[in-house]
């Protein structure tokens, strides 16, 4: 495997163009993201005082610029998103510490409640404010507690909001179709800088592809794609879905695995121990074991469409690997976003635009390959396009590069997910319906929270979250007996740290159906209730 200038500048023939003079643009120092309040790793960044620093700086090579594909209203939108996010996370820790050095005053409990009201727009657990006088504050439930109920009130928000992205979700859609894929799946890996992959990193909105889950290593389960991907037959086959016209269309399964531009051996995929080659190997073999499930398990010519993409979750930027013809990936064959978006920034839009499809060609034909068929090709070049105002996005709102490169997840997030809300490093997530079956999955996650949390005292509070079909009889019932017994299976498996009060569970349902609100399951009682 090259190194990382010897493939930088073979990605910058790949763009036909060297740098050019860019259009500065002032930071808004007012628009940047606040950094986590709890300690990170600092950032791996060199101090770029030499040449060979320049080359690996993301700083340095991405200045805050306007690159002409970039949209700017989408990104504004974007920006005052994650900071409201961040805002309610980030005010937890102080208001937290301001309650604590009330515990002892007259009159606590009523100002403990009137603080929370007021600075985090919900009520703590009266239990634990009015045991206080026996010994003390229970600071780590009250901070689970805290994260978890900021979390689901996100939840309830979005959903409160108006839903005006079904014309984009619908053109997105059409434009697939026009592709040659009648449905689009994505898999990603659990990992918490992943968790805007939609709606920041590929800019595609969340109702025109299927319900990606995560999985560690981005090691998805093979069969329950296949399952998934019968239904979807089975639905075109019976219900005439999707309606438009889609003869010769196939379903599109994408993969994706993350690597880290400026800490390769520590701050890569953890499932594959920070070798990014490693991770995108697996998550290709994972596409190909899927592809051939397919045409061994069904006749008459059955076969599915796949593609790998990689990304840096230092800068967001997407490393795309391009299939040959016969839709068959190489390693090797990949367009870096990255390098395109220097080579293009000074560019016009139509000139930077023709550079996205010449760079696949020009891939292709450096490792000696036939090029994709031309829907997979202008697909690429969506994607690309898209991720360049996501690279945009960084330059002006993080100068470049995240402060937080490492993990910095609230939670852990467990089940079936929440779609509603999606921001990088919100969540490490874990599909599971048994602990058994995601051992490895949740395991991950303790130990980067172990880092995150627990080695500053802070408890890890876990989401776990099941939906159900209100149409089938008792489907309500058995969601909720599988959170009851998903979080009994987790506090059996980590019985120290709920012994240290270092695990905080909470648990909630929600009925499938669009606009149906969550569920919260109280712990030790009978009769549930709906907010």
């Amino acid at each position: 495997m090259m190194d990382t200038r010897k493939r930088r500048e073979r990605l910058h023939q790949v763009a036909h163009a060297a740098p050019v003079g860019m259009e500065m643009r002032p930071h808004p120092a007012a628009a940047a993201v606040a950094v986590p309040n709890w300690p990170q790793r600092p950032s791996f960044c060199p101090p770029c005082n030499g040449a060979e620093g320049r080359g690996e700086c993301v700083r340095e090579s991405c200045v805050p610029r306007v690159h002409p594909l970039a949209d700017p209203v989408q990104n504004a939108h974007l920006a005052g998103y994650e900071g409201a996010v961040r805002a309610r996370f980030d005010a937890i820790v102080p208001v937290l510490r301001q309650i604590a050095a009330l515990q002892h005053e007259a009159g606590f409990e009523m100002q403990a409640q009137a603080i929370a009201r007021e600075q985090l727009g919900f009520e703590l657990p009266a239990d634990v404010l009015s045991d206080a006088w026996v010994t003390t504050l229970d600071m780590r439930r009250l901070y689970g507690h805290s994260v978890l109920h900021t979390f689901r009130d996100l939840v309830r928000d979005a959903w409160a909001q108006p839903h005006n992205g079904a014309a984009e979700a619908a053109a997105m859609m059409r434009f697939f179709i026009e592709c040659g894929f009648h449905e689009v799946d994505v898999s990603a890996c659990a990992d918490g800088r992943l968790k805007g992959l939609l709606h920041y990193i590929l800019r595609l909105p969340q109702q025109a592809v299927r319900r990606h889950k995560s999985y560690a290593g981005t090691l998805f389960d093979v069969e329950a794609n296949v399952k998934q991907w019968t239904e979807t037959e089975l639905r075109r086959f019976r219900e005439g879905l999707p309606t438009l016209p889609d003869a010769g269309t196939r379903y599109l399964k994408i993969a994706v695995y993350h690597f880290s531009s400026a800490d390769p051996h520590h701050e890569g995929c953890a499932a594959h121990g920070s070798d990014d080659r490693r991770a995108a190997q697996a998550a290709l073999d994972r596409l190909n074991a899927f592809g051939t499930a397919i045409e061994n398990g069904f006749c008459c010519g059955a076969s599915v469409a796949t593609l790998l993409i990689g990304v840096d979750t230092d800068n967001d930027a997407i490393r795309v690997h391009v299939p040959d013809a016969q839709g068959n990936m190489n390693l090797d064959c990949q367009v870096d976003n990255m390098a395109l978006f220097q080579a293009t920034s000074g560019r016009n839009a139509s000139d930077a635009r023709w550079r996205l499809g010449a760079s696949i060609e020009e891939a292709a034909r450096l490792h000696g390959r036939s090029v994709p068929e031309p829907g997979m090709r202008r697909l690429i070049e969506r994607l690309l396009e898209n991720n360049l105002s996501q690279i945009d996005y960084v330059c002006a709102q993080h100068q470049g590069r995240y402060a937080d490169v490492g993990h910095a997840e609230r939670f852990i997030s467990i089940g079936d997910g929440f779609d509603e809300v999606h921001l990088r490093n919100l969540a490490y997530f874990g599909h599971l319906h048994t602990v058994e079956e995601g051992a490895a999955d949740i395991d991950v996650g303790i130990r980067i929270f172990s880092r995150l949390n627990v080695a500053h005292g802070l408890p890890i509070p876990v989401a776990i979250h099941y939906r159900y079909d209100s149409q089938v009889p008792g489907a309500r019932e058995r969601s909720v007996e599988r959170c009851r017994r998903v979080r009994a299976a987790i506090e059996n498996r980590y019985p120290s740290l709920v012994k240290e009060g270092l695990l905080v569970c909470g648990m909630t349902v929600q009925a499938s159906q669009a606009g149906s609100p969550l569920e919260e399951i109280e712990e030790n009682t009978v009769g549930m209730h709906g907010h």
